[in-house]
């Protein structure tokens, strides 16, 4: 049985082991088709969605969006896409060649295999084990540090990703934010060090609180998530401050692929040499400590404490532990905190989604569901009663002199 929408109080799933009876259960309850000849996997697949959009329907007072690698794996343009982990080690190896991976792997110690003796694709952990061994292993040997200043630097060219047209993330930004303006404003964390985000927001000409200051150069200072974009009327009877829409809050909880530091500032630069990022290493929960990124963590923690929390997770596989015990700690200690966990599948052979798997068939403040980026934004609901769009553009076509 294929479990596509998982919560204590509301599920979907389905069994096609049988193609020629699929058999859908609605809440733990076989559906009865009766006579019906429409396609079960497609009824389950759209009960699924009502269901998710009834939840995603309500006004949360505190919306939060976590999202990972799966929010930017495959996107991009010009041929140039957001990889995975196992594309990013494919690539690795080519870089290196062979020979070199194969060796570098050898002299740290990495043997990690499936059952059926296949190589596990774990970058991240290769940098983990070769980053520390850089001082005790000879050059003459292996120039373990080249390997992995060359494995950084394609990380990080390939995190330049340019937004394609009609992109999810554009969707999704213009429906989540819809929302009353006098409600906190929507706040999206993010794991990725692309600007695919950042791109949405200017397409859609959204103002962005990131930290950063208005003015050139762009200095990074943790007081400016403390302010705000208003209006103010100044022929209005009441003094009273006018909170204008398309404005969110964007926290980079791992660093990005345009910030430097200079002169012992955090500034926003294109194309810097030196850009701050954790990159994949076991050690990222340490360097979650150190600026920029214990600011953006600590916003993070403090957000999951509010009343009234909505926290979805898109993309995130759920590995990385400073994230996962935040969550684990709202779902603890916060009772009107609510995650709803948006992933490819919902896989209990999956060892990191597998505790919140067995928690969503326990409690009804945690739901999982089985859906891509791209449809979750599709189906994600437009709530028309919010419309933030802009009026008409207005185009003039002047006669060529």
């Amino acid at each position: 049985m294929k479990y596509i929408l998982l919560n204590n109080n509301s599920s979907v799933a389905y069994d096609d082991s049988d193609d020629s009876d699929v058999k859908v259960y609605i809440d733990g309850k076989l559906h009865d088709f009766k006579d019906s000849t429409e396609n079960r996997i497609d009824y389950a697949i759209a009960t699924k969605r009502n269901k998710y959009i009834q939840t995603l329907n309500n006004q949360f007072e505190n919306l939060l969006l976590l999202t990972g690698a799966g929010s930017s794996i495959g996107w991009g343009k010009s041929g140039k896409l957001g990889k995975s982990m196992a594309n990013l080690w494919d690539d690795a190896e080519v870089l290196l060649t062979a020979e070199v991976f194969r060796k570098l792997l050898e002299t740290i110690g990495y043997n990690e295999t499936w059952e059926d003796g296949t190589i596990v694709k774990n970058l991240e952990k290769v940098l983990s084990m070769a980053t520390p061994a850089i001082p005790y292993i000879p050059k003459a040997d292996i120039d373990i540090e080249d390997c992995v200043n060359r494995i950084k630097d394609f990380i990080k060219e390939a995190c330049q990703l340019s937004l394609p047209d009609n992109s999810p993330h554009t969707l999704l930004l213009n429906k989540i934010t819809k929302r009353k303006v006098t409600l906190p404003r929507f706040k999206l964390f993010t794991l990725n060090y692309d600007l695919m985000f950042e791109q949405a927001a200017c397409e859609s000409n959204f103002v962005v609180i990131d930290g950063f200051s208005f003015s050139q150069p762009r200095i990074f200072s943790g007081r400016n998530f403390d302010y705000d974009i208003v209006s103010r009327n100044q022929s209005r009877v009441k003094e009273e401050d006018n909170f204008i829409q398309k404005v969110f809050h964007l926290y980079k909880l791992h660093g990005s692929v345009n910030w430097e530091r200079q002169d012992n500032k955090i500034i926003q630069k294109e194309n810097p040499n030196s850009p701050l990022m954790i990159y994949p290493h076991q050690s990222k929960y340490e360097s979650s400590y150190e600026q920029p990124y214990f600011e953006m963590m600590s916003r993070f923690q403090s957000n999951l404490r509010k009343e009234n929390v909505f926290l979805i997770t898109m993309g995130f596989s759920l590995g990385d532990k400073h994230i996962v015990t935040a969550i684990v700690e709202a779902l603890e200690q916060n009772p009107s905190f609510q995650l709803m966990i948006v992933n490819r599948s919902i896989d209990e052979a999956n060892e990191n989604l597998k505790p919140f798997i067995d928690a969503a068939k326990k409690y009804s403040n945690i739901s999982i569901v089985s859906e891509t980026f791209e449809d979750f934004a599709k189906n994600y609901p437009d709530l028309k009663s919010y419309n933030q769009e802009n009026t008409r553009q207005i185009v003039i076509n002047l006669p060529n002199s």
